[in-house]
């Protein structure tokens, strides 16, 4: 009988609007009385009325009650199973009357019929699978699982096609509950989804809807509310636009937004109609713009991210902005997800004709910059999903090279020769440097000249600026890539003295140990044979190695001061420029041409035991040894260096040690001596 008046009670507050927070207890109290009715009835009706109350549903932000709904039926049914496991575990018995577990379900279940539209069945039957399956609960018996499963799927399929009821809440609930479900669903009732239905709702809702990522416009308005103050700029946690943010990142889809992005992702794989595929494509591309332009219009992208403890202030650092980062981030994890799939059905699926192929390639590449200011902060090969994405894009593309010259010229720097003052222009120059560098062998010499060099020199010969560490070992990276590609001669021949002079400069301020070895070492390579400048310039790496020999002897031999940290970037061994020197000439042993290798044996070892650090000695040791025998070297040298370390006095001279004493005892008389017949 209490039950009986509670549900008396309970539906008779359910028939008057309310405030939210009195319709969030009353879904409460519904969800306790879910598990307490005894009668099948009342239990439907209770059911019935949940779905259509007003004091549930007239009110504006209506989201948020559908998924206080879901979370109603998710807690009714974890309570049942657990007044089932209290029964199976003690004699006493909750009422001769309860409904049991089955009964139970197959009763709400009975309330999803005609008098609700077919978009709020999914929230019981979604709330249902997701209370009683989630988390490994594994509360149902396998046929009655496999039944609500189908019917999960089942009302989603007819919420979709029901054309009466496409409002906004319509959708973006089904978005909801397929995003809560999912991952629970067998692999055949996902193949059940009407995919081609599903793939544009979901994108709009995630990335443009109100109850989404409302196209990034939130990143151009809060910029209203950055003030400065006391010469650093500040994003309070009261202003406007802060709630604005938090109340998206709070937002039912976007608390769920790595599983609707797996949802998006299979259905891009899945769709039959492959011009929903490339709409997803030039979706993500268009939404990544806007997001790219409105931070850009924001004061923050103003302060470049080595810089943000001087220029901001402690709330914005410790508060506002946290919130955003993460936001942002969770954005830039989406959005690859989904690309992960639709390069995986690019890649396997002959229905994509090849002639677009280069388009979903530069549509991605795009997609990239515009998200490069979130994930440089990450580091670009933070996750392997990312690293996939960017390295198939630029794979694709490299068999185009019309198409891939006709993107470089788009997204070449603004000013060409200059370097950017605003960080955000610097953040897109360094993405054109890095992906650049993968094209320079396929690029005509004179696109090579007048983009990728015109790019790269400004950041190879600029003052040292710890801000530009990472775009300084870019452009050199690229300017290594042209100067590698034999069809670049005439210009490695033009650029190759101004450069080497350069490197020597510029070292160790703006250019960190890896580099400048990796810098040397291609050097080498490049003007030895077979390369043509070899047959013009012979002596060209002998020289070279002799600067670096020469440089050794007065180089400084205190630890070089770390360079900016770059995220995604291992730490490097703390070296002394000697050291870097020493390695670079060792480095530069496996590429040396093999009639100059036999001279610059020994002179490596003599330059290596000037080192007086030990710890430093021994390193660069450790490193010689590695060259000589870890297959590095081609058969000839390797046979050229064998000799050289056994019977050249190469063993003395590199780990300087005293010659092995020829002492007996000897055997005699095995031959007899040799007497002179003359």
């Amino acid at each position: 009988m209490t039950s009986e008046r509670s549900l008396a009670t309970l539906l008779r507050a359910l028939q008057s609007s309310t405030g939210d927070q009195d319709a969030s207890r009353l879904l409460g109290s519904a969800s306790t009385l879910l598990t307490l009715l005894s009668n099948p009835r009342n239990l439907l009706l209770l059911t019935h009325q949940i779905l259509s109350a007003p004091a549930i549903w007239d009110r504006p932000d209506r989201l948020n009650t559908a998924f206080r709904v879901i979370s109603a039926f998710n807690t009714a049914s974890i309570q049942v199973l657990k007044r089932e496991a209290q029964q199976v575990q003690s004699t006493y018995q909750f009422g001769a009357d309860s409904l049991q577990k089955e009964e139970w379900v197959k009763t709400v279940v009975k309330a999803a019929d005609d008098r609700s539209p077919r978009w709020k069945h999914t929230m019981i039957l979604g709330g249902l699978l997701v209370g009683f399956e989630a988390q490994g609960r594994n509360g149902l018996s396998p046929d009655l699982r496999r039944l609500l499963e189908s019917a999960v799927v089942t009302a989603t399929n007819l919420a979709l096609e029901d054309e009466q009821n496409q409002s906004e809440l319509a959708l973006h609930t089904v978005c909801l509950v397929v995003g809560h479900t999912f991952d629970l669903l067998h692999e055949v009732e996902k193949r059940r989804i009407d995919h081609n239905r599903l793939l544009p709702l979901l994108t709009k809702a995630i990335y443009f809807s109100r109850n989404g990522l409302q196209w990034g416009y939130f990143l151009g308005t809060m910029d209203a509310d950055i003030v400065q103050d006391s010469n650093k700029f500040n994003w309070s946690a009261k202003s406007t636009t802060f709630f604005q943010v938090k109340k998206i990142a709070t937002a039912p889809l976007m608390t769920i937004l790595g599983s609707l992005s797996r949802v998006t992702a299979f259905c891009a794989e899945s769709v039959s109609d492959t011009n929903l595929y490339f709409k997803l494509v030039e979706d993500v591309s268009a939404f990544t713009r806007t997001l790219c332009v409105q931070w850009q219009q924001n004061k923050l992208s103003e302060v470049d991210v080595s810089e943000e403890t001087i220029f901001l202030h402690d709330e914005a650092l410790n508060t506002t902005l946290p919130m955003l980062w993460q936001l942002l981030k969770s954005t830039l994890f989406s959005v690859i997800i989904a690309q992960t799939a639709l390069f995986s059905r690019l890649l396997g699926d002959r229905s994509i004709p090849q002639v677009q192929h280069p388009f979903v390639a530069i549509q991605t590449l795009h997609t990239l910059r515009n998200l490069y200011f979130i994930s440089m902060r990450l580091g670009h090969n933070t996750f392997s999903q990312q690293a996939f994405v960017y390295t198939t894009s630029i794979d694709i593309l490299w068999r185009h090279p019309i198409q891939a010259e006709a993107f470089l010229k788009e997204i070449r720097p603004r000013e060409l020769g200059k370097i950017p003052e605003h960080p955000h222009l610097r953040c897109l120059d360094l993405f054109f440097l890095n992906t650049a560098e993968y094209f320079a062998s396929d690029l005509p010499p004179f696109v090579n000249e007048d983009l990728l060099m015109a790019a790269a020199t400004p950041y190879t010969n600029a003052r040292t600026d710890s801000r530009l560490i990472e775009l300084f070992e870019a452009a050199h990276s690229v300017t290594l890539a042209i100067f590698s590609s034999p069809h670049n001669h005439a210009l490695t021949t033009k650029f190759l003295p101004q450069y080497v002079d350069t490197v020597f400069r510029v070292f160790p301020q703006n250019l960190s140990p890896r580099q400048f070895r990796l810098a040397i070492k291609t050097l080498i390579r490049i003007t030895s044979p077979p390369f043509a400048i070899s047959e013009t310039q012979p002596l060209f790496p002998s020289i070279l190695l002799e600067l670096v020999r020469t440089r050794s002897e007065t180089a400084s031999r205190d630890i070089i001061p770390p360079l900016a940290h770059q995220p995604g970037v291992d730490a490097e061994t703390p070296l002394s420029e000697q050291a870097v020197m020493v390695l670079a000439l060792i480095d530069s042993l496996t590429v040396l041409p093999f009639y100059t290798l036999d001279e610059w044996l020994p002179l490596t070892a003599e330059a290596l035991n000037n080192i007086q650090d030990r710890n430093l000695l021994d390193l660069c040791r450790h490193r010689f040894w590695e060259v000589l025998s870890n297959g590095e070297m081609d058969v000839a040298r390797a046979e050229s260096c064998l000799n050289w370390w056994n019977t050249g006095g190469g063993r003395h001279a590199v780990l300087k040690e005293a010659p092995i004493a020829q002492k007996g005892p000897f055997m005699s008389g095995a031959l007899p001596p040799q007497e002179s017949k003359l």
